[in-house]
This record gives structure tokens, sequence and C-alpha cells, in this order.
């Protein structure tokens, strides 16, 4: 299963990015899809996390701003991103279970 991450840009602060990851195949039984993401000389860190049963869990610094949501039957998980800050400049990857996407890249200028 290949997982292909989209919508990452350049945009100015207090701007909206919706981030999309399609798996190649159905994914059905995962217990954990989420968002992870990494800035430059930064560990990668846990953006959002939707597991089994609709438990979600998001960062501190993203939290009210930034939304995960998955569609089984499309393959996909979401993350929409709001009032975006500088500070979430970083590579964004997916993942679907114990599978990665490539990562897509995210800028936000003040």
């Amino acid at each position: 299963v290949q997982l292909q991450a989209s919508g990452g840009g350049l945009v100015q602060a207090g701007g909206s990015l919706r981030l999309s990851c399609a798996a190649s195949k159905k994914v059905t039984v995962t217990n954990r899809v989420g968002w992870y993401r990494q800035a430059p000389g930064e560990n990668r860190e846990l953006v959002a996390s939707m597991m089994r049963g609709g438990i979600i869990e998001y960062a501190a610094s993203v939290k009210g701003r930034f939304t995960i949501s998955r569609s089984v039957a499309e393959n996909t998980v979401s993350l929409q991103m709001n009032s975006l800050k500088p500070e979430d400049t970083a590579r964004y990857f997916c993942h679907i279970g114990h599978y990665w996407g490539q990562g897509t890249q995210v800028t936000v200028s003040s």
C-alpha cells in the first residue's frame, strides 16, 4: 500500500490549507491514522491522530485550528489547517496504520 500526500504549499499567516492523504489500496483494519510534521533540525512530532472508536488527539499547538478526518470509503485521511502560523512550517507526513506517505511541504509566511 502506498500513501500519497498532497495539498501542501506556500500560504500567508492566517491562511488555510487542506492536506489529503490517499492510499493506493483500501486499508480497512487499522487502529490509527494521523499526521505528523517535521521542521528542519527538529524531531518529527504528532500533529493529529484518529483512533478506532473516533478518539482524536491533537498537538496542543494546533488544537482548535486543525481538524483531522478520514474517509474509509475513499481511502483518504485529511487535515484541514486554519489560522496557519509561521511555526506550522514543516513537512507533513500522513500514516494509515503502519503505512506512511512521503510527505508534503507546508510553508507559512509571516
